[in-house]
């Protein structure tokens, strides 16, 4: 399992129109694309006007066919016309767990394996 975090720098004031945008677009597309969203979260300390967002994924190659679904997707193409201009920078990274660690998702498909963390 690899998780991969994506943090998009927006220009100041904009993260309020970009969450808006997201919220009421682009998760709709994204979501059944990608699949197992972890998180989507904003900045409030350090560095400001971020978006963060993880995504799960069984192995890099599930992670690979599914962002060429993304990008690929005509709606997601127009979505992302409409948003690029809000963002100054884009940062991702993939994310190893430790050894002990297992996520929510599969500790459900688990469900003998013990608590999630």
């Amino acid at each position: 399992m690899i998780v991969e975090e994506r943090i998009y720098t927006l220009h100041p004031g904009q993260a309020p129109a970009y969450l808006a945008a997201y919220e009421a677009e682009g998760i709709a597309i994204q979501k059944p694309i990608l699949g197992r969203m972890v998180g989507y979260y904003t900045t409030e300390f350090g560095p400001l006007n971020q978006v963060v967002h993880l995504w799960a994924y069984e192995d890099l190659a599930e992670r690979t066919e599914r962002r060429a679904r993304l990008t690929a997707d005509p709606a997601w193409k127009a979505y992302a016309a409409k948003v690029r201009g809000m963002v100054v920078h884009q940062e991702n990274k993939l994310l190893v767990p430790a050894p002990f660690m297992k996520v929510l998702w599969q500790a459900l498909e688990t469900s003998s394996a013990g608590p999630a963390h």
